[in-house]
């Protein structure tokens, strides 16, 4: 498979777990909590699409994808995550396809996620770059992003047609290497807060 192994990533807060086809009815169990999937600005499935869903992100060779499995609940399965668009060869990839159960936003499973996938990233596999992508108008993606300490690097103008028929502008964003180290002791803090 290349660079960037789908390794399990561990924390306090959550584990990362290799996606496999026997999670699909955790992943329906947690997109009903908060139906993500009508909000208009984010590509989230629906319980109905979910089963393809997971078996897109299996076979796609530039992959890698996470369940979000909460450390101090009963370990239920309350999101997903991922790297794609990965480019061995410049070692960088996107992470994004990151949804979560209602329950959980605005806690730490977002932000120690994101850590564990960055550090994997740039502490383990010497990434040079990682880029963030979202609906232009997907303003709680970008303020999420932007907390992160991702630069903007522009729009995409007319980027993806939607499955719904309409055109996508879409915001990118990155983190290069020279920025990991201040990135990596603010997402170290902003977690110690939550203990």
């Amino acid at each position: 498979m290349g660079w960037l192994k789908t390794t399990k990533l561990g924390g306090t807060h959550v584990t990362l777990e290799p996606l496999q086809h026997d999670h699909v009815a955790a992943l329906c169990e947690a997109v009903r909590d908060g139906e993500a999937w009508r909000l208009w600005v984010a590509d989230v499935p629906s319980p109905q699409r979910m089963k393809g869903y997971v078996e897109t992100a299996l076979a796609a060779s530039d992959q890698r994808a996470f369940v979000v499995r909460e450390n101090d609940s009963n370990g239920s399965i309350v999101g997903t995550t991922r790297f794609y668009g990965v480019d061995t060869d410049n070692r960088r990839a996107l992470i994004g396809f990151t949804w979560y159960a209602a329950r959980v936003r605005r806690t730490a499973v977002n932000s120690e996620a994101k850590y564990l996938l960055l550090s994997y990233l740039f502490d383990d596999n010497n990434a040079i770059a990682v880029e963030f992508r979202t609906h232009s108008l997907n303003t709680a993606s970008r303020h999420a992003i932007e907390r992160l300490g991702a630069k903007q690097d522009g729009l995409l103008r007319s980027h993806r047609i939607r499955a719904d028929g309409t055109l996508r502008d879409t915001a990118v964003y990155s983190i290069i290497a020279a920025e990991w180290p201040a990135i990596h002791a603010n997402l170290q803090a902003r977690l110690a807060a939550y203990d």
